[in-house]
């Protein structure tokens, strides 16, 4: 809804848009009057780091990722709303400006599918700061990311990135990511450093630190999230997304109305 003018109360206009600032100063009710906002401008951040090439479902979470980016953008030629994107890792790696046309989804489409990341690594935070600052005010921000990095990279900005525009934040998941089995001895390399070390799965020390780990990264990106009023759904690639993602926007809507 956007602001539009005050005027003199009205016998049975809702008394929740009653302007008490200038009702004080003039000793007058008056109710603030609003429009409908009939265009929106969406911007999707998606991350590109390397952690996203995990995959060990039919495609890796990289591909998920350009997946639901993609029914997103579609979904926003319905609304005639304006749509943009963001792909980052440790730098800014693809930008198209928000704008609105058939002709312009399917270009977001393709670089959605087709765009090769240079960088490895995640700098969420970076691309938050950017975030706000190219998007109008009371825009639409959906970040899709795996969210595997300490929320200290990401705190401060995401906190000031909720307080602007309406943020959703896509978690997304690897069933084998949540579970590791214990088969012994592992060679494992972290894909977005390159460090290779072994570890032993068999290992219920090792088992209850991965675990830990796990839920400090979670507990710590949840508290965030409610920092930011960030509303959040989590996606695993082992599920249907779609009434999920259905659910969690028709959530959203019936809170705002």
């Amino acid at each position: 809804m956007s602001f539009v003018s005050v005027r003199p109360y009205i016998p049975g206009d809702d008394i929740r848009s009653i302007d008490w600032k200038i009702t004080a100063r003039t000793s007058v009710p008056h109710v603030r009057q609003f429009i409908a906002e009939r265009e929106m401008t969406l911007l999707l951040v998606i991350d590109g780091s390397a952690s996203l090439m995990f995959g060990s479902q039919e495609q890796q979470k990289r591909q998920y990722a350009a997946e639901l980016g993609a029914v997103l953008a579609y979904s926003a030629i319905f609304n005639n709303d304006k749509v943009g994107l963001l792909i980052f890792t440790d730098r800014i790696e693809h930008y198209v400006p928000p704008a609105k046309g058939r002709k312009h989804i399917l270009r977001l489409i393709r670089d959605l599918l087709t765009y090769e990341p240079t960088g490895t690594g995640t700098d969420l935070g970076g691309v938050l700061r950017m975030a706000s600052r190219i998007v109008p005010k009371h825009s639409i921000v959906i970040l899709l990311s795996d969210f595997l990095i300490p929320a200290t990279n990401y705190e401060s900005q995401m906190v000031m990135l909720g307080r602007q525009h309406d943020v959703s934040a896509i978690v997304l998941k690897d069933p084998l990511e949540e579970h590791i089995p214990a088969v012994g001895l592992l060679r494992v390399k972290d894909s977005e450093t390159g460090t290779i070390r072994v570890v032993d799965t068999a290992s219920t020390k090792w088992q209850h630190a991965f675990h830990e780990q796990r839920r400090q990264l979670e507990g710590d990106r949840q508290r965030v999230f409610t920092k930011g009023h960030v509303a959040d759904v989590v996606l695993s690639q082992d599920e249907d997304y779609i009434p999920v993602i259905a659910q969690f926007f028709a959530q959203k809507a019936s809170i705002r109305s």
